[in-house]
C-alpha cells in the first residue's frame, strides 16, 4: 500500500492533466448532445440525447471525485507516511547499546591453590544405623525485618503467609493465605500506614472463600510511600460479623538499585 501511495504521489501531475482533459471532453460531449436534443423533434432521439447528457455529467462528477482523492493523498496521507518514516529512522538511530556485560572475576593467586586431600569416613562404620534427615522449614519470600508481633492469625479461617510479618516489599507480590468461615460472605484486605493518614484503606474485597493455601489477591506497593505498614485480612459472615482476622507488619521500600553492566574490551 505504501508503494502504491508513493507512486500516485509521483505521477499526480500527469493524473491531473488527464483528469482535466477528460472533464473538458465530457463537457464538450455534453454541449454537443444538448444541441442535438434541441434540434430534434423525435421523442426517441430526445430520450437518447438526455441519456447521453446524463452520462457526460456523471463522468465529470466522477473525475472531480478522483481529483479530490488524489489531493487528499498528497496533502494528508503522504505527509503522515513521511512522518512515520522519520520517527522510525530516529528510533533506529537512537538504539541503546549497553556494551558487553562483563562479570569481574578475581585472578588466581600467583602460587596457585593447594588443596589437601582429606580422607572421608568409612561408610562401613555407619552400617545398620538410621541417620535423621533434616526437614526443611518453609521460609517466606522476601527479606524479613524485626517487627511488632502479629495480631490474630490463630485460626485457619484468616491467615496470611505472604506477606509475612516483617517482610520488606518493594515490588508487586501475590497475597497468599486462607480466608473462609461458616456462612461466608466476603473477605477484606486492608492496609494502614504513612500513605493512608492513619486509617485502614481497602485494597480488595474478596467475595469467594479460599479454604486451601493459595493466592487471594495481588498487592502493588508502588502507590504507597516507603515506611512501616499494617497489612490485615478480615473475614465476615452473612450477618456482616467479623469472624476471623490476621494482621502482619510489613515494610514498603523503594526498589533496590540494579547494577548496570560496564562495557569494555574483551
Amino acid at each position: 500500500m505504501t508503494t502504491i501511495i508513493a507512486f500516485i504521489d509521483q505521477i499526480a501531475i500527469g493524473i491531473y492533466f488527464l483528469i482535466i482533459a477528460a472533464i473538458l471532453y465530457s463537457l464538450y460531449r455534453f454541449i454537443l448532445w444538448r444541441g442535438e436534443y434541441r434540434s430534434t423533434y423525435f421523442e426517441l432521439e430526445r430520450d437518447l440525447s438526455r441519456y447521453r447528457q446524463s452520462n457526460a455529467i456523471t463522468a465529470v462528477i466522477i473525475l472531480i471525485e478522483i481529483a479530490v482523492i488524489i489531493v487528499g493523498i498528497q496533502l494528508v496521507v503522504v505527509p503522515e507516511l513521511q512522518s512515520d518514516q522519520e520517527i522510525e529512522a530516529l528510533v533506529a538511530a537512537a538504539e541503546i547499546n549497553d556494551g558487553v556485560f562483563v562479570t569481574p572475576v578475581p585472578a588466581p593467586p600467583a602460587g596457585g591453590i593447594d588443596i589437601e586431600p582429606e580422607a572421608l569416613p568409612n561408610s562401613g562404620e555407619f552400617t545398620g544405623q538410621i541417620q535423621p534427615t533434616p526437614t526443611l522449614t518453609p521460609t517466606p519470600v522476601g527479606t524479613i525485618i524485626p517487627a511488632d508481633p502479629i495480631e490474630g492469625c490463630e485460626s485457619d479461617e484468616a491467615r496470611l503467609f505472604i506477606p509475612a510479618n516483617g517482610m520488606r516489599v518493594f515490588q508487586p507480590i501475590p497475597v497468599i493465605g486462607t480466608a473462609f468461615t461458616d456462612q461466608f460472605a466476603y473477605a477484606k484486605i486492608e492496609i494502614r500506614g504513612p500513605s493512608t493518614f492513619g486509617n485502614f484503606q481497602v485494597i480488595e474485597d474478596k467475595s469467594t472463600e479460599v479454604r486451601d493455601r493459595s493466592e487471594i489477591s495481588q498487592f502493588v506497593p508502588s502507590g504507597y510511600e516507603p515506611g512501616e505498614y499494617e497489612f490485615r485480612l478480615m473475614v465476615f459472615d452473612v450477618t456482616n460479623t467479623l469472624k476471623a482476622g490476621c494482621l502482619v507488619h510489613i515494610y514498603i521500600s523503594d526498589p533496590f538499585p540494579t547494577l548496570t553492566p560496564i562495557g569494555g574490551d574483551t
